[in-house]
């Protein structure tokens, strides 16, 4: 059965989503969710448009079939130069990988099947999730939100997943737990780390941290999917993390372990430059990197390239301070 109800205002309109990949099938996931039986909460589906045509290599690189795919009409019209299916699906952070945006060819030895995610620490009820639990245990849903990285770059991403604080119901933290550490899938046999100098010296596995209340609140997300379709490798499979008020570095990928603590976890950047990449992180125009300003976002785009990015003006909390700001009062 699906649930529908009045769109929140954090909800981006479906024509703001950067284009990719013809919004990767997005029924097709859908479709297969509620054939699952599973609870999900989306936004209506509405006409096709006459199937794209794929690069014929996306779909051996993802490693998944990718088939016919047809575009939303209410995604025809991003409001700005849509981006090209196979940029989108190779422009991505992924430092276990490497050091590039060229990360995904790299990613796809990430192994996924079996996975296990551990939740533990002061809680009442610990929990380890499997694959399938990942997809069945919670109400799926799909959120479109914005993503801003600390790099200044920017992007509109339809997530699918489910809000942080149904995990979070379902442990139970005790009182002493005041913050949450969130460790990644490391392997070093597996993840290469970056190719420069001072990769032998990273902290890994990849840590990150947010307190209680940040992941309680009504925006944390933990997103299984994007672009309608399985969450793919590159992205963080089979679960990451989306704090869309915060910068990009702040979503964990591959998530292993949840962990709910008393004192502040120390976490990936924070540790390797603290100068650069503060614990909170929330976007922030009037605080620059210390090597470039963060008043403006490049947007990835049709006419996206090194030397000429369409910019915006950056919006504090990444226009979501309606939603977070009591949380730093």
């Amino acid at each position: 059965m699906v649930f529908f109800r009045p769109q929140p205002d954090w909800q981006l309109p479906e024509r703001q989503i950067t284009s990719e990949a013809a919004f990767w099938n997005r029924r097709k996931f859908l479709r297969s969710v509620l054939g699952s039986g599973l609870g999900l909460t989306a936004t209506t589906l509405s006409a096709c448009q006459p199937p794209r045509t794929l690069d014929p290599n996306l779909e051996a690189t993802l490693g998944q079939p990718l088939g016919s795919l047809a575009t939303d009409s209410a995604f025809a019209d991003a409001g700005r130069p849509p981006t090209p299916q196979a940029y989108a699906s190779s422009y991505n952070n992924y430092y276990e990988f490497g050091g590039t945006k060229r990360i995904w060819p790299n990613a796809q030895a990430l192994p996924t099947d079996p996975w296990r995610l551990e939740v533990t620490g002061l809680v009442k009820n610990p929990q380890t999730y499997d694959l399938d639990d990942l997809t069945r245990r919670f109400p799926l849903e799909e959120r479109i939100y914005r993503f801003r990285c600390v790099e200044a770059w920017a992007m509109v991403v339809p997530w699918i997943g489910f809000p942080m604080r149904r995990i979070l119901e379902a442990v139970e933290p005790t009182a002493a737990a005041q913050f949450v550490r969130f460790t990644s899938y490391y392997d070093p046999q597996v993840c290469p780390g970056p190719a420069y100098g001072f990769a032998l010296n990273l902290p890994w596995p990849y840590v990150e941290g947010l307190t209680v209340a940040e992941m309680a609140n009504e925006l944390a997300f933990f997103a299984v999917g994007v672009y309608g379709r399985t969450l793919p490798k590159q992205h963080g499979a089979p679960i990451r993390m989306v704090v869309p008020w915060k910068y990009g570095f702040k979503g964990g990928k591959a998530l292993v372990k949840i962990e709910f603590v008393a004192q502040q976890p120390a976490t990936f950047w924070n540790t390797i430059a603290p100068n650069e990449y503060g614990f909170e992180a929330n976007v922030n125009p009037a605080v620059p990197h210390p090597r470039w300003s963060q008043a403006t976002e490049r947007l990835l785009g049709e006419s996206t390239n090194l030397f000429n990015w369409e910019t915006q003006p950056t919006v504090v909390y990444n226009g979501y301070g309606d939603y977070v700001a009591h949380l730093y009062a």
